[in-house]
């Protein structure tokens, strides 16, 4: 459903939420120096490559040293990075210490190769679940499993590369104009900038929590009528893929609803009850609603990283972005955004018993 002119909730009011579950929204604008250099090799079909034949000043230098002279418009790390990856010989042997001295009258090689960072950047086609659009701001419906934006181990296939193919201005915003992110197996409800006024203003909406978003959630056991986890959160330091309620933690703040109770059956045919939750952000830190809900004793249905049981056939935590509601950033329009359960998590919905989510 899409309502545009509807009254987003009042800003006192439970409904208010923040934009940023999943990353910190507000940082992700700033590409790192490397970053921003890999991608000026976007685009080239095959690698440059550089040839020099070691004199008597290069003699001894360490070969990352020697490279740095050869192609001083890249990072020393960048070139380190390169001797790992291959793409370096001496005398046509490839090279693979960074801290190898040079010899008089060897013969160098150095191919400029993209990184798999700086290949991240490409427009890659692929289906969009585009609820809205004009020419300052698109809200996508991410599916779970799809990757917000490139990162070790995911170069590709991203929401970003989709977006960059979607229309020519991404390729002009920083990130392709993604100002707050969903993780990868949380589906629902996203807002994307496509001209930098409304990428620069979103941002400062989120930071001042003017964007709203409300989840739905499944998490096991039978959780109070009406609750609030005011706990600061930061990197679990049992485990530095998790995150973890911490004293160091910044702070962060979550309203749950329950909207109805219903049932599973687990491997020993025990009967086990789960809740059907109504979430409300009010700061928007990494993993929150799972960090804090499993906190109380209730982990999402499917979410192992936080201690929940696979359950009602979803492999992916039970979460979605339902509701989205903000001013539009440069009309001031009142818009306001509601994304449905996707099949996955509607038919775990019907097996718990459970009536269709209303809040």
């Amino acid at each position: 459903m899409v309502q545009v002119g509807s009254t987003p909730p009042p800003s006192g009011e439970l409904y208010r939420a923040d934009a940023a579950q999943g990353e910190p929204s507000v940082s992700v604008l700033h590409d790192s120096p490397d970053a921003q250099e890999d991608a000026h090799d976007v685009g080239t079909e095959a690698p440059e490559r550089r040839e020099a034949e070691a004199g008597a000043a290069e003699q001894g230098l360490r070969l990352d040293k020697w490279l740095v002279q050869l192609a001083p418009e890249f990072s020393r790390n960048h070139l380190q990075g390169l001797i790992d990856r291959g793409c370096v010989q001496l005398d046509g042997q490839v090279a693979t210490q960074a801290s190898r001295k040079v010899r008089l009258g060897q013969r160098l090689l150095l191919e400029l190769v993209p990184t798999e960072e700086a290949l991240a950047f490409r427009a890659e086609a692929m289906p969009l679940d585009i609820v809205f659009e004009d020419e300052h701001l698109l809200v996508v419906h991410k599916p779970a499993g799809l990757v917000v934006h490139p990162a070790a181990g995911n170069w590709s296939g991203t929401l970003m590369n989709g977006l960059l193919a979607h229309h020519a201005g991404a390729a002009t915003l920083p990130r392709g104009g993604i100002v707050h992110r969903l993780d990868k197996d949380t589906s629902g409800l996203m807002v994307v900038g496509k001209s930098l006024p409304a990428v620069t203003a979103l941002v400062r909406m989120i930071a001042a929590r003017e964007v709203h978003r409300e989840y739905l959630a499944l998490a096991h056991g039978r959780t109070p009528e009406s609750w609030t986890v005011d706990a600061p959160i930061g990197r679990d330091p049992q485990s530095r893929t998790r995150m973890a309620v911490v004293g160091s933690g910044k702070p962060a703040r979550t309203d749950v609803f329950r909207l109805a109770e219903g049932e599973w059956q687990d491997a020993r045919e025990l009967r086990r009850t789960v809740s059907a939750l109504h979430c409300v952000l009010h700061s928007g830190r990494t993993h929150q609603i799972r960090v804090h809900v499993s906190h109380q004793g209730h982990p999402l249905v499917s979410d192992p990283m936080y201690g929940g049981a696979q359950a009602l056939g979803l492999d992916r935590q039970a979460l979605h972005a339902a509701r989205l509601s903000f001013e539009h950033p440069i009309t001031g329009a009142p818009l306001v955004f509601s994304a449905p359960l996707p099949d996955d998590l509607g038919t775990a919905w019907e097996r718990a018993g459970l009536p269709e989510p209303r809040f």
